[in-house]
């Protein structure tokens, strides 16, 4: 018998291609979201990829009894939550927003799982929770320091709550994902980063830069003290990030564990600059890109990447992809959704 597995916020950019995996390892996979942040298109490519359409359901986890009923609906061993808000500067500007949806939509969930009489439950958190690291590169154990948006400041409350749920609650085991970067799309260009109105992200800026949607890109503050000033990056692919979703899930489904809380951060190990990444996109596309040098803005660390030993240890998982192959990816992607030859 399969394994079934929820992904919360599975219409999104990182939930699509966690689903793609998942799938190809054995699993079954539920997808469930609002699509306040997305259309159909990655839906639509997950089904093209795997050559059949998946269960999704369209509903939000702010609405506890809809979480009810997929869980009465779906035999559910495990669930990977996404469904969050999460620019980081409305978060700053609005936090009511993201402290009400962000924190509802998991405690209900967890609700739920408690009420079924158990679940493992994988959450997304990201590498804000250390802010501006005093140690580099960070490991699991670098304190995580006060988080600077409101954004961050969910990621970490969401950690805490899974982690008191598990002490509590019989049935309830946890792992959350620390992600640094992730960048790039699936190599078959069917699915990718597609953020709505301005990106926030820097290679959705790049590749709209490029495809001339947006008239240049603005580099924040070029006096860092870095080797180029420019600020560093753990830049992860798309695609050896959802793998780590999946040595995640088995982990817990398996047994492994060797807590009923576990932490992993999901990075390269690499810093990479924003100048660096911009070069190296032009040279792997053959393209030049208008871009000029903008004043600092605030929140941004200066540089921060990811000690993974632990999850390579641990979860049997490795980034493999190179930043070239990823900047190829998300510029394919780029010209797929645009129909640029």
């Amino acid at each position: 018998m399969k394994a079934t597995v929820l992904v919360s916020g599975g219409a999104g950019f990182i939930g699509s291609h966690v689903t793609v995996e998942l799938v190809q390892a054995g699993y079954d996979v539920v997808i469930a979201d609002n699509m306040s942040n997305c259309d159909e298109t990655n839906y639509r490519g997950v089904c093209s990829i795997l050559g059949k359409e998946l269960p999704f359901v369209r509903m939000d986890f702010c609405d506890k009894e809809a979480v009810r009923n997929l869980f009465a609906k779906y035999p559910i061993d495990a669930v990977i939550h996404f469904a969050a808000f999460k620019a980081v500067g409305e978060s700053v500007t609005n936090p009511l927003k993201y402290y009400s949806n962000n924190l509802e939509s998991f405690i209900n969930l967890l609700e739920v799982a408690v009420e079924k009489g158990g679940c493992n439950v994988l959450f997304s958190s990201s590498a804000t929770v250390y802010g501006e690291p005093e140690k580099l590169p960070v490991t699991e154990e670098s304190p995580r320091m006060p988080a600077t948006s409101s954004y961050g400041n969910t990621k970490q409350m969401c950690e805490d709550i899974l982690r008191d749920s598990v002490a509590a609650y019989p049935g309830i085991k946890g792992i959350a994902l620390r992600y640094f970067n992730p960048i790039g799309a699936h190599p078959s260009a069917l699915i990718g980063e597609l953020p709505r109105g301005v990106p926030n992200n820097l290679v959705p800026f790049i590749t709209q830069t490029a495809a001339g949607i947006r008239e240049c890109l603005s580099i924040f503050g070029d006096d860092y003290p870095t080797p180029d000033g420019t600020c560093q990056r753990d830049y992860i692919d798309i695609v050896d990030l959802a793998k780590a979703h999946v040595a995640a899930v088995t982990r817990m489904l398996k047994d492994k564990m060797e807590a009923g809380y576990e932490i992993f951060n999901v990075g390269t190990g690499r810093p990479v600059s924003v100048m660096e990444l911009v070069k190296a996109f032009e040279k792997v596309n053959h393209l030049k890109l208008n871009y000029r040098i903008a004043p600092r803005r605030p929140g941004d660390v200066t540089a921060i990447w990811a000690d993974p030993a632990k999850a390579n240890e641990k979860l049997g998982w490795k980034a493999e992809r190179s930043i070239e192959e990823t900047l190829e990816s998300a510029w394919a992607w780029e010209k797929h959704i645009r129909n640029i030859k």
